[in-house]
């Protein structure tokens, strides 16, 4: 579960969100909605600790916080796949799927691994598991994203545009992704300007 209530943030004097409230349960699909520079991104950074807030109260999973400096309380319990992937270009698929699990959650390699591997199994992408950044597709990275941000279990995933640039094909296969997350109970938001996509994603349009 997922509650954002009365979300403030200022960057100097530009306000950017105004107490912006809204819920979603678990496995819930929640659409961000609203023009460029309405603060949507703000807000999915807020959610993971990202970007410190002014004010407001964020709750994931029963657990609530009002400032930044609380994020390790839910941090475990979010993801985030980012625009742009940000996916490490050293590091093999496997690599960047086992990274955090092994040097923030402290879980033994061996497990992380087995994790990995039924993640890559989720998102289609096992022979990819030693592949680099450099040799997948846009979409082969978006769905190593999506298994990145899964590997800590979380109980809310965000998403920002996850359709960006996509072919239809990939777009097709995020989709059967994101229903797959939501069938495990996983909160998710995301935010997005395809608006035939959130229509057919999305269980709750938030508008800001």
């Amino acid at each position: 579960m997922l509650k954002v209530n009365k979300l403030n943030k200022s960057f100097g004097e530009n306000k950017v969100l105004n107490d912006i409230s809204f819920e979603l349960k678990s496995g819930e699909i929640g659409v961000l909605l609203g023009k460029s520079g309405t603060g949507k991104t703000t807000i999915l950074r807020c959610i993971n600790g990202l970007e410190e807030f002014d004010r407001g109260e964020i709750t994931v999973d029963d657990i609530s916080i009002k400032n930044v400096k609380d994020i390790n309380k839910i941090r475990n319990k979010t993801g985030m796949v980012f625009q742009n992937f940000n996916l490490f270009p050293h590091m093999s698929v496997l690599e960047n799927i086992i990274q955090a699990p092994i040097s923030v959650a402290k879980i033994s390699k061996e497990e992380a691994v087995n994790t990995a591997k039924k993640l890559l199994k989720l998102v289609d992408l096992e022979d990819k598991i030693n592949s680099y950044p450099f040799e997948l597709s846009g979409g082969q990275k978006q769905r190593v994203a999506i298994a990145r941000a899964c590997a800590l279990t979380p109980k809310v995933l965000c998403f920002d545009e996850p359709t960006s640039a996509l072919d239809a094909e990939s777009i097709k296969k995020v989709i059967n992704i994101i229903n797959e997350l939501k069938n495990k109970k996983i909160a998710i938001l995301i935010i997005t300007h395809d608006i035939g996509f959130a229509n057919e994603i999305g269980d709750k349009i938030i508008n800001i």
